[in-house]
């Protein structure tokens, strides 16, 4: 631990040496050296001290998330500094040698040009300003996203059912009382026959939901509110005096959720009826690839369910659409699920680009995905978690309205 420490406190004073010198090559002003050397040592002895010397097993608590999004805002901008600064070094190398060899004379390194330097900091100051609007503003700029699917097979009496799915709340990141019970209400104003939560309610531990006990529990829908459990909500990331302190966390957050109203699912199913017609809810415990947890049972949640009923799969982690789900023989038509957080950061214009770096860790990161004529939609999460704020990727509400094809026609 010591080793990495002093791996991590060399690499972040040489990067911030090395950006440095764009700014020294565009101004003498000793206030804004000063003011540099400060902020990049109190960021330092931050990060140090949350993450190092505090109880490294201790919750992500907001505080701690603060200071590993003020030093994202600060690092990143320095680390595009440096390429660039870097670009130019390489240019300057070869045009002192060039020099030297074609005019025999002592070998001489041409001074940082201005204006490279100003466009650097121009660039860097682009991710600062979104890294520090994204805790500002981002983390809670809630968007209602509205897809409608048809199926050939759903019931005629499920024709125009919607549903509206939620996932990643993340509890113990929240700070904002007024901003969460306005998203809650924001559900609830979708007026779907159902809302379903696709897990990670808390980061760690379940006493993290009882502030937000009351607000949640005002979720309604008509079919009512029904849940399964994400990687978080195990508590597998404490370090537990106990398994037995841990199965009593664990226990605690499913009567909490009964206690709000939802159903928790945990490997089963459940039956939604409508005019003599039925469709079956499948709720699965947590599976992943990628060492996350494999608690979930895709066999046992589907008891008693045929190949014919039209199916609705909630699981947390979308690789378990790609690696079980979207190839069984039963044919589950619809599978809903979260775990990504599209990474909090990216870029999204509808009908042009949508690109995050967790891209390359999910083929499934975000929104509506079809494969053999069966749906998975990524829900891009409610809360956060980490780096408290969101940059391009904005917390969702999904609404989905399902159709019988051909009805509409």
């Amino acid at each position: 631990m010591a080793l990495r420490w002093i791996i991590f406190i060399v690499v972040y004073i040489l990067v911030d040496i090395y950006a440095f010198q764009a700014l020294k090559t565009i101004s003498r002003n000793n206030w804004l050296y000063s003011a540099w050397i400060v902020i990049s040592l109190v960021l330092l002895g931050a990060l140090i001290y949350e993450l190092g010397i505090v109880d490294s097993d201790r919750n992500m608590s907001v505080s701690r998330m603060y200071v590993f999004g003020f030093f994202l805002a600060v690092f990143v901008p320095k680390l595009i500094l440096i390429i660039i600064m870097f670009g130019e070094d390489i240019f300057r190398l070869f045009s002192g040698l060039y020099t030297k060899i074609n005019s025999n004379d002592s070998f001489y390194l041409p001074s940082r040009r201005k204006f490279v330097s100003t466009i650097a900091l121009g660039l860097a100051a682009i991710p600062f300003a979104s890294l520090l609007y994204g805790m500002y503003k981002g983390r809670y700029n809630y968007k209602v996203l509205k897809y409608a699917l048809e199926f050939d097979d759903l019931p005629e009496a499920f024709h125009g059912y919607t549903l509206t799915q939620i996932s990643d709340i993340h509890s113990g990141s929240f700070s904002d009382e007024e901003k969460v019970k306005y998203a809650v209400d924001l559900v609830n104003q979708q007026k779907s026959d159902i809302i379903l939560f696709t897990g990670d309610l808390v980061n760690n531990l379940a006493e993290e939901m009882q502030r937000w006990k009351t607000t949640f529990s005002s979720l309604k829908a008509a079919d009512g509110v029904y849940s399964v459990l994400g990687n978080h909500d195990y508590g597998d990331y404490v370090n537990w005096n106990s398994q037995s302190e841990k199965a009593e966390n664990l226990s605690q957050l499913k009567q909490l959720q009964k206690e709000m109203g939802w159903d928790l699912l945990l490997n089963e199913n459940r039956t939604l009826s409508k005019n003599g017609e039925q469709i079956k809810l499948i709720g699965v415990e947590n599976w992943g690839e990628g060492g996350f947890k494999k608690a979930g049972d895709l066999k046992k949640a589907s008891e008693g369910v045929s190949k014919e009923d039209f199916k609705i799969v909630m699981s947390h982690d979308p690789s378990h659409w790609q690696s079980q789900i979207k190839t069984d023989e039963r044919n589950y038509q619809l599978t809903l699920s979260g775990h990504t957080h599209g990474m909090q950061f990216g870029i999204e214009i509808p009908g042009v680009i949508r690109w995050s770096p967790v891209k390359y860790r999910y083929e499934n990161w975000a929104g509506i995905y079809e494969e053999l004529g069966r749906y998975i939609n990524v829900n891009r999460g409610f809360g956060f978690l980490g780096y408290p704020g969101r940059v391009g990727i904005w917390p969702e509400i999904t609404v989905i309205q399902l159709k019988k094809k051909g009805k509409d026609a």
